[in-house]
């Protein structure tokens, strides 16, 4: 392909991509938070990530999360380590994501007073990925719209190996928690 028609090609990708995306009624944030909790007889196990990020499409209720896996914050830092370079493999497998919707969307009237959703996508973490239907609360608050869920993982479904010596010492599933508050894009 010539530069000419690559640099046209180029030149009309950056003009309709804002079109097509800032178009629509589109809420964001970068800072939201997922907090994950496993209770184990040795120790209990948490950690939360405070760089979540998420887009909600208003037309469609399509959403999106992705969160960088080395943003989750342990107490200890040992522990934090362990879960970066052991468990999660952070450097191969550096963020989970969530693509999915909100159900019945079209029949969803937000209000100030949360409703619940279901929720339904697919979630990948180190790698897998896995059809996922979970259920969470919207509201909105001023200008924001906001969004809370928790939910379970079996942490075996992720492919995520816990080694023998340790393995009575964590727990097979976690608890997530999100929560959300999207500005108007």
């Amino acid at each position: 392909m010539s530069t000419v028609k690559r640099t046209t090609r180029t030149w009309l990708i950056l003009v309709l991509l804002p079109a097509a995306i800032f178009g629509k009624d589109i809420f964001l944030t970068r800072s939201g938070s997922i907090e994950f909790f496993s209770s184990a007889p040795v120790e209990d196990i948490k950690a939360i990530n405070k760089q979540v990020s998420c887009v909600l499409d208003m037309e469609t209720g399509e959403l999106a999360f992705q969160a960088p896996i080395r943003g989750f914050m342990f107490k200890n830092a040992l522990m934090q380590e362990h879960f970066n370079e052991n468990y999660m493999e952070s450097d191969k497998f550096p963020k989970a994501v969530f693509k999915g919707k909100i159900d019945h969307w079209s029949n969803t009237a937000i209000a100030d007073t949360a409703i619940d959703v279901s929720l339904s996508g697919s979630l990948t973490i180190h790698g897998v990925t896995r059809a996922i239907t979970e259920t969470g609360q919207i509201w909105h608050e001023g200008e924001l719209i906001k969004g809370t869920s928790a939910f379970d993982i079996t942490v075996a479904d992720y492919d995520i190996e816990i080694p023998k010596v340790v393995r009575n010492n964590i727990a097979k599933i976690v608890r997530v928690d999100i929560a959300v508050q999207l500005k108007k894009k």
